[in-house]
């Protein structure tokens, strides 16, 4: 080969492929050599090398000096070309894995191809991404020669190719288009703290701001809501709540549980619980559709949120104490102050830390294990005792959806009027008319026919 070649070989490959140049040298080196092996034998002591400046090609074999129309020549070049371009794709997927390795979490803007099954492929560039269907938005469809943004989320080898897979479900989208639609944010004035979502339903954003001039919640919501319906329009619709973020955990989840109003947040740190107190009337808006509020504000926080009311804690309460106090060991004190740590169940003690008990209670290491222990059984039996009682109360409810859709029929084939009898044709002779034919009354729900 004329090193002039090789070196413009090399050159390209750099520029078209995005490869550096040293690795192109030691796939073609590595080539070379595989190809001479198969001429000298594989035991053979073969080196090959290329002058990176001039791109002159010397080699040896077992000591012995090749020329350079022996190693690119009589050594197979068939060979050499296709080791050269297998070194070259492994290269170039190995760069690629780099290069969007980096970017994993980075947001891309790409053109719909084509739907394989339920997964869409998007062009972007110069690559093919899978989005599957478990990472698009619910209820959301991809058609060809759309534009779509994505998340980057997951890189990995695939043979000699790489696989890239796009996400639209995942938080870091909210986040992406969140510092592209709020200069605030992309120039730090404005923080994104935490982000919890349920995709094409609802999301919540925790943002915070360096310079008390700057209004994070205001600033996110833009002028009649124009920044924030940008990213609503993006993600199909799906609601956004802004939280102002805050370090005291009690002021964040009140924030965040909005917009219902939080009469009281009691932390118990040993359970990393909140038990947040509301009145009976905002009950249902703290929870949210299907538990869909505290859950997004349980995650946006990092605490487990409880949701009741002073009357049902107060009965929690008692059932906890009186509960407790069925465990051999226990004395009332103890009992009285597990509760004040929110531990309020038998599956709550089970999983306590025996030195937190220990201190709580004053009591050795022993006392602590068989009162555990007992805390284990009697947590299994409430469980089972639970789903017994599920069950029963879904046979209940079936036995009475069958009575109530038997009486349904049985009143409507009541109500139907009687079928009218056919007319008995005139009697051929002299055109009288035969008497009516007699007919048996159907009998009623509960009768039988004699």
């Amino acid at each position: 080969m004329n090193p002039s070649d090789m070196l413009r070989i090399v050159d390209s490959l750099h520029r078209e492929k995005a490869i550096e140049k040293e690795i192109v040298f030691q796939a073609i080196e590595s080539a070379l050599i595989t190809a001479a092996k198969k001429h000298y034998g594989e035991l053979a002591d073969v080196v090959v090398t290329i002058n990176r400046e001039t791109g002159e090609i010397t080699g040896a074999s077992d000591g012995l000096p090749m020329d350079e129309a022996e190693i690119s020549g009589r050594i197979g070049a068939q060979t050499a070309k296709q080791v050269i371009i297998q070194k070259i794709r492994e290269a170039e997927r190995d760069s690629l894995l780099g290069k969007f390795g980096a970017e994993i979490g980075a947001m891309i803007t790409g053109v719909v191809t084509r739907n394989e099954g339920p997964a869409t492929i998007v062009a972007f560039d110069g690559i093919e991404a899978i989005l599957p269907r478990s990472e698009q938005i619910p209820g959301e469809s991809h058609h060809p020669n759309e534009r779509v943004r994505a998340v980057i989320f997951e890189v990995k080898p695939q043979g000699s190719r790489v696989k890239v897979v796009l996400s639209r479900t995942r938080p870091q989208l909210v986040q992406r288009l969140f510092e592209q639609e709020i200069p605030e944010i992309a120039d730090g004035v404005i923080t994104i703290q935490a982000i919890s979502r349920e995709p094409g339903h609802r999301s919540k954003v925790a943002v915070s701001s360096s310079d008390q001039r700057v209004d994070c919640v205001g600033a996110c919501v833009g002028v009649r809501g124009n920044r924030i319906k940008n990213i609503v329009d993006e993600l199909a619709g799906e609601r956004i709540d802004i939280v102002r973020y805050n370090e005291d955990a009690e002021t964040l989840i009140r924030a965040a549980l909005q917009p219902a109003e939080v009469d009281q947040v009691l932390l118990c740190n040993m359970l990393g619980r909140a038990i947040v107190l509301v009145r009976e009337d905002q009950l249902s808006l703290a929870i949210g559709r299907k538990g869909q509020n505290v859950r997004l504000a349980s995650k946006l926080c990092g605490w487990d949120i409880e949701i009741m009311t002073n009357e049902e804690l107060e009965q929690q309460i008692e059932r906890a104490v009186a509960g407790f106090m069925q465990i051999e060991g226990m004395t009332e004190e103890l009992a009285q102050r597990l509760v004040e740590q929110g531990y309020l169940s038998y599956d709550d003690l089970s999983v306590i830390e025996p030195d937190d008990l220990m201190e709580m209670g004053g009591i050795t290491e022993e006392q602590v294990n068989a009162i555990v222990e007992q805390a284990e059984v009697l947590a299994e039996q409430a469980e089972k005792a639970a789903d017994e009682e599920k069950r029963r109360k879904k046979a209940e409810d079936a036995a009475a959806a069958t009575a109530a859709t038997a009486a349904a029929a049985a009143g409507e084939a009541s109500a139907a009027p009687p079928a009218a009898s056919a007319a008995t044709p005139a009697a051929a002779s002299g055109g009288e008319k035969a008497p009516p034919a007699e007919t048996t009354p159907a009998p009623q729900q509960g009768e039988t026919a004699g």
